[in-house]
């Protein structure tokens, strides 16, 4: 199961599970798996979920993508931290902007 870093310093899991769920329901993606270790290491912007505190998106633009899309790296935080989706919209969604807490 491969891992990945985090900007915000967690590591972060894709699990067998939810990587067929993410082909299933978004095989434009397919393709794209190889950008989840960039996103989450250098997003563009990060967010809290609006429904899910404990849910953070990742948000990286990618201008060669469907004429300039944002590809998006949903992840669970709690005790095993993993890749809940991947897909990508044309805007960053409206939520609370996740501010990285620089250490001393």
């Amino acid at each position: 199961m491969p891992t990945y870093q985090s900007i915000i310093g967690k590591t972060v899991e894709l699990t067998e599970e939810r990587k067929k769920h993410i082909l299933l329901r978004h095989p434009d993606m397919a393709s794209h798996i190889s950008k989840i270790a960039k996103i989450l290491l250098a997003p563009d912007e990060i967010r809290v979920d609006s429904t899910d505190k404990f849910v953070l998106l990742f948000y990286r633009y990618f201008s060669r993508i469907s004429h300039g899309k944002y590809l998006t790296v949903a992840i669970k935080t709690n005790r095993r931290n993993f890749v809940l989706t991947f897909y990508s919209t044309h805007r960053i969604k409206t939520g609370e902007k996740y501010e990285i807490k620089k250490s001393a």
